[in-house]
């Protein structure tokens, strides 16, 4: 058990984790991610995050790109607001909502994470549409690596541009990636609005009852 404060990188932790988990203790609880300063922040601009993946997954999601908060913290969809990690619990993906600090747990569930762009921005709309175009060509390759049976792009306006479907929806895609079922699911973020809890619910439960 830990019973103080880990004074670690995030990266140094989510590898401990890994290790206690893998010598089968029956709970590792993660600490909440520390709020970063607004110096943090702005070091943070261009960094990257490494991906949640590993042998197995049924479902890999795919962000955007990485916001400055989670470049920062070094945890996928960290930024409070973001209602990525409770949604993916409220649909049946996880038994309890996870910390972006647990996000190694994902791999028990056979899910993962990566983006469609590496670099870490304040806003999405700061990516060129040829770094899109070219995201979505190394997602198409980490998925077939992967040999993953779902993948899902969170956010239907950078999914348009990435592969150059402007009619795309929300929703089952008929193209496959990598050997993947795409899907397309709306972004997480708090300033998507017009998809509030209930609504990103139902789209990630459609995913989650699909790729059982």
């Amino acid at each position: 058990m830990i019973t103080r404060p880990f004074s670690g990188s995030s990266e140094a932790f989510d590898g401990l984790c890994a290790v206690l988990w893998g010598r089968t203790l029956a709970v590792v609880t993660a600490p909440a991610v520390v709020r970063p300063t607004a110096a943090d922040l702005a070091a943070a601009c261009g960094r990257t995050i490494p991906d949640v993946v590993g042998p197995g997954l049924r479902v890999l999601f795919s962000g955007i790109n990485p916001g400055l908060y989670s470049a920062a913290t070094g945890c996928h969809f960290a930024r409070p607001g973001n209602r990525f990690w409770p949604t993916l619990h409220a649909s049946g993906f996880t038994a309890s909502q996870l910390r972006p600090s647990e996000q190694q747990s994902l791999l028990s569930y056979g899910l993962g994470i990566t983006n469609l762009v590496a670099r870490a921005t304040a806003r999405a709309d700061e990516l060129t549409a040829s770094e899109l175009r070219a995201g979505g060509e190394a997602l198409a390759l980490l998925a077939a690596r992967l040999e993953v049976p779902f993948l899902a792009v969170l956010g239907l306006t950078a999914y348009r541009a990435a592969f150059g479907v402007p009619g795309a929806v929300v929703g089952p895609q008929s193209l496959r990636l990598g050997g993947a079922q795409l899907w397309v699911l709306p972004n997480t973020s708090g300033l998507n609005a017009s998809w509030q809890l209930p609504r990103l619910v139902a789209a990630f439960r459609e995913l989650h009852r699909a790729s059982r």
